[in-house]
């Protein structure tokens, strides 16, 4: 049940961090999770382990983990699609 509520957490806090951003995360309810769980960890190692915790996630670094992780990946997304318009 545990993995359950971390893959809940996960999705919710990829989807906050698309919303925050106002774009959608590619991969639909999946890559909502993998950016919670990315942007949790990269969170984690930027901010440390603080503010309020659900389902082992520190919510507050794992948002601005997410949001940092979103528009990383909107930025190379952006890159690869304007050198594939160029040729």
């Amino acid at each position: 049940m545990e993995f359950l509520w971390s893959l809940i957490i996960g999705g919710i806090i990829g989807w906050l961090a698309g919303m925050i951003l106002g774009r959608d995360v590619p991969g639909g309810v999946i890559g909502n999770i993998i950016a919670g769980f990315i942007g949790a960890w990269l969170g984690g190692l930027i901010f440390g382990d603080w503010g309020p915790h659900i389902a082992g996630f520190a919510i507050l670094p794992a948002l601005i983990g997410a949001i940092i992780l979103i528009l990383i990946v909107s930025f190379i997304m952006k890159s690869v699609r304007g050198r594939n318009h160029r040729h």
